[in-house]
């Protein structure tokens, strides 16, 4: 079905999403920070990116903005999952380049489908 890199530095937000995605059939990587997202986006090339707003060091935004304006990565598909989820939180996300902007806590089935729409494309 694909591969979804989390990107998340909470454990229990990382299990709820791969929990939710493993149970599609969809492969689940990890990373806890922007940097190693980065790392692991370059080795990988993941299906589509889930990424948390709040993380350690370079905040989700910056890390969306910098995958968009590479060229070996501006296609993949980003999903912001954050809990800042007010309507200027969505608009600045999207304007960093994400694909789909979800609010914490997800709703799963939401989540799902989105992540499958993304994967297809």
């Amino acid at each position: 079905m694909g591969t979804a890199l989390v990107v998340d530095d909470s454990l229990t937000e990382q299990k709820i999403i791969r929990s939710c995605l493993e149970k599609e059939g969809i492969n689940v990587l990890i990373a806890s920070s922007g940097e190693e997202a980065l790392e692991k986006v370059k080795s990988t090339r993941p299906d589509v990116i889930v990424l948390d707003v709040v993380l350690p060091g370079r905040s989700g935004f910056e890390i969306c903005r910098q995958l968009k304006a590479e060229a070996s990565t501006s296609t993949i598909p980003i999903i912001i999952c954050s809990t800042k989820g007010s309507e200027m939180d969505k608009f600045w996300g999207m304007k960093q380049g994400a694909d789909a902007y979800i609010p914490k806590p997800i709703d799963q089935a939401e989540f799902v489908q989105t992540v499958k729409q993304l994967i297809k494309q």
